[in-house]
């Protein structure tokens, strides 16, 4: 296999333990049969895949400082009969350490799964529009046959028209769905499946009102959406919502009001006044009882929505107590941007649930990731690998099937099954393109607790089981 850079040359030393002890990612349609026999279909070519891996392994063991040929002295894709796959990262600029860990992660999907006759191509977007459409037209000129990213939906947006034109098929890294389309797949984590996820597991335990309390941008307009129309399917309600400004430092009026914190509190004022007047011991019980109460009356909610993450989320949740909103009477929602580790320390986060892809698969991988490259991966690594992953073994695939012309583009990438319905397995669990071009997952329920987080819903194994519920 072979890298190609454009940067300042630097020796790449990767060590790994060699025998794959968990897996990444399966081409489930190979099998050939009906989705009702997943499982036997896994355990089948998981083996199959693991004895690739390690024969390949052993490939790197003997050379463990890869190929670098410089970009400057690139063959032409005319001239070379293997599969070069393109993948579009900001290495430079804001989002460097983002594009790097997603390289590290695609490095190690590479030596797992890739045969020799392998070229990744990796090519700086800069984290600009201009960047990307740059890099996108370097990877059609240089002959890559498939693109894995970009990152952000306006890269993904400016290289279209290019890539469209040129026909190749794009595995972009963005969560925004409504750049999918015109042989651009998008394998970003949706915040409205997250929103669909956690919703129905919530009406499926009696919850019926909902609030929402989410960022006035596009995440939260998703968000929003998902929400509404996920309600209205099950027969749900949504009695309060309120989409804040991305700016905001001070949620106090915000959750105060989301709250009715000053209707609740004077009814408190008034029930006590009331109880003053009676002067009677049952009064007088009742009166004691009050104390230390902020507020009385029903919220008109019963479950809470918080679709934000990070020090949003935490200014948040600090002010759930301060306005009487109790963790034991609402519950506490959240999307995948719960899934950070910590929220334990949050009171009012406590025993709350938030959907998420499966985290066994990336647990691993992160430990992995970390012996290696000493530092902890980006939380979007598994995309990089997962994508990687897949352009091997559809090229390992395809490569005995095709009669290659040694005069004309291979076409290792042509035939790609990359809609099949029965999907495959990667980091983050079972995955799926549909023919819109966006991503389907299945996601986990967690729920949090004081020292960490504890699955209470799985994800479903396949989609065959998906689909049916």
């Amino acid at each position: 296999m072979k890298y190609f850079i454009n940067h300042t040359p630097k020796i790449l030393s990767i060590k790994f333990n060699l025998i794959i002890t968990f897996l990444f990612i399966l081409w489930v349609s190979l099998s050939g049969v009906e989705a009702s026999d997943f499982k036997a279909i896994s355990r089948q070519n998981v083996a199959q895949i693991i004895i690739t891996s390690e024969k390949n392994n052993k490939y790197i063991g003997e050379n463990e400082n890869p190929t670098i040929v410089y970009h400057n002295t690139i063959i032409s894709s005319k001239n070379v009969e293997v599969p070069r796959v393109a993948i579009l990262l900001p290495l430079s600029g804001k989002y460097k350490k983002l594009g790097q860990s997603m390289l590290n992660a695609a490095q190690l999907a590479l030596f797992h799964f890739a045969g020799k006759d392998f070229e990744l191509l990796p090519l700086d977007t800069k984290g600009t529009i201009n960047g990307a459409r740059v890099a996108g037209a370097t990877a059609i000129r240089e002959g890559a046959e498939l693109i894995l990213g970009p990152v952000f939906n306006n890269a993904v947006k400016a290289i279209e028209s290019i890539t469209s034109q040129s026909g190749i098929t794009v595995l972009a890294f963005s969560s925004d769905y409504t750049v999918a389309g015109n042989n651009i797949f998008t394998m970003g984590f949706l915040p409205s499946e997250q929103v669909r996820r956690i919703v129905k597991f919530s009406i499926e335990r009696g919850i019926r009102r909902f609030a929402l309390i989410a960022p006035n941008n596009n995440y939260g307009q998703v968000v929003y959406n998902a929400l509404r129309s996920t309600i209205n399917l099950y027969g749900a309600t949504l009695t309060s919502e309120v989409l804040y400004d991305t700016n905001t430092k001070n949620f106090s009026p915000i959750i105060r009001g989301l709250a009715n914190f000053d209707m609740r509190q004077r009814m408190l004022t008034q029930e006590k006044s009331q109880l003053l007047n009676q002067n009677n011991n049952a009064a007088k019980k009742a009166l004691l009882a009050l104390n230390g109460v902020q507020t009385i009356g029903e919220l008109p909610f019963d479950a809470l929505l918080i679709a934000d993450g990070g020090e949003r989320l935490r200014s948040i949740a600090a002010l759930l107590p301060h306005y009487d909103l109790d963790p034991k009477k609402v519950k506490m929602l959240g999307t995948g941007q719960w899934d950070t580790g910590g929220l334990g320390s949050e009171p009012a986060l406590l025993g709350g649930w938030f959907s998420s892809p499966s985290s066994k698969g990336r647990r691993e991988f992160v430990i992995r990731y970390e012996n290696i490259y000493g530092e902890t991966p980006h939380r979007l690594a598994t995309l990089a690998y997962d994508a990687t992953a897949l352009a091997a073994v559809f090229a390992q695939s395809n490569k005995d099937d095709r009669q290659i012309n040694s005069l004309a583009k291979t076409q290792f990438f042509r035939d790609m099954n990359i809609t099949s319905p029965r999907g495959f397995l990667g980091l983050d669990g079972i995955f799926r393109f549909s023919k819109k071009g966006y991503v389907e997952r299945g996601l986990s329920v967690f729920e949090i607790k004081m020292r960490g987080i504890k699955l209470i819903s799985p994800a479903p194994q396949n989609f065959f089981s998906q689909d049916k519920g």
